[in-house]
């Protein structure tokens, strides 16, 4: 009876920890596209744990995070520039412990500018994930002669323009006035005059935009209509909209193009943080390139170690990867007169 008993127990106890096991969650706020349902699946069938999977964007993303003081969500993708000024105000993420990252599979310039760049203190908060680049989106065939962000307030492009009321819309304008947003940072009160400038020149040239839309969905429709010939986008969705009329495409603006990085960082009240570094780890690896890469638009490029040979399928003429004096990674694209500035900003 005694035997019968233990096993009894025994058996209870496997029964117990099997549920366990089947209940165990990772919650991941992200961007979409960056967990596509056939990972999602396979993590699933490698670990045992299920992916919930929130949509959102950066500023939802502080907004979700503030509102419960890191709470609610194991892992985010937030931009690198979104999180040590946010953690420094709010305290919404804890350090990450880079024992736990496959760090073999970043490429190093990108994973040591990450963590100066996300810095509090002593800690640092992301791990980074993949990059891309901002410019202009331009039809050629209606607008041949755009080539830098100023031709976001040409009268010659009126009623054909549109950009996001962003941050990145004034640097960009910054930048094609021949400005250097990036080095007035040191001088809060130098960056505010140069913003409100940047600021009334928008306001100036409302008249000339078609629309301030609010999501890429958004914009790559206007442009297929032809109810936009120039806008500030992102370099996939340029790519995107090349490959179904030729007449459409991403430029490199000549003052430069801006890049971006997301990265993963985890809430600091993060229940099943052993799950996020589990889908950090599982969804970096450069084992099945193909698999990973159509897992995200051709901006969002893979931090392998050797990234030439990974991009080379996405992006014919890819870009090389060195480290400027800051510590930030400057992509220097092969493109003619054009050069990508990663930043904080």
């Amino acid at each position: 009876m005694k035997n019968m008993a233990m096993v009894f127990v025994t058996a209870w106890a496997f029964v117990l920890s099997g549920v366990s096991m089947a209940g165990e969650t990772l919650e991941l706020l992200t961007w979409e596209g960056y967990a596509p349902k056939h990972l999602v699946d396979k993590f699933a069938q490698e670990t045992g744990i299920k992916v919930e999977t929130t949509y959102s964007n950066n500023e939802e993303m502080i907004a979700k995070l503030r509102a419960t003081r890191g709470a609610g969500f194991d892992l985010v993708q937030p931009s690198q520039d979104r999180i040590s000024s946010v953690q420094q105000k709010f305290g919404i993420y804890q350090p990450i412990d880079y024992s736990r990252i496959d760090s073999v599979q970043i490429i190093p310039s990108m994973l040591q500018a990450v963590k100066a760049n996300t810095r509090v203190k002593k800690d640092s908060y992301a791990v980074p994930f993949c990059y891309g680049t901002s410019g202009l989106i331009v039809n050629r065939k209606k607008a041949p002669d755009a080539n830098d962000y100023g031709d976001l307030l040409n009268p010659a492009y009126a009623g054909r323009i549109s950009y996001r009321l962003k941050r990145p819309t004034l640097i960009a304008l910054a930048f094609g006035a021949g400005e250097d947003p990036f080095a007035a940072y040191a001088n809060a009160n130098q960056y505010q005059r140069l913003m409100e400038e940047i600021g009334e020149r928008l306001i100036a040239g409302k008249p000339l935009v078609k629309n301030y839309y609010a999501n890429g969905d958004a914009l790559l429709e206007m442009m297929r209509s032809g109810e936009v010939h120039v806008a500030l986008g992102w370099d996939n969705g340029g790519w995107k909209l090349h490959a179904d009329n030729p007449d459409i495409d991403f430029v490199a603006p000549q003052s430069g193009a801006l890049g971006w990085i997301d990265t993963f960082a985890i809430p600091a009240k993060a229940k099943n943080v052993n799950a996020a570094y589990k889908w950090i780890n599982f969804i970096l690896p450069p084992t099945s390139p193909t698999e990973r890469s159509t897992a995200l638009p051709p901006a969002a490029r893979w931090l392998f170690s050797t990234p030439k040979s990974a991009l080379i399928s996405i992006v014919p003429s890819a870009p090389t990867i060195s480290t400027i004096s800051s510590g930030i990674p400057r992509c220097r694209p092969s493109w003619s007169r054009s050069k990508a500035r990663f930043s904080t900003g």
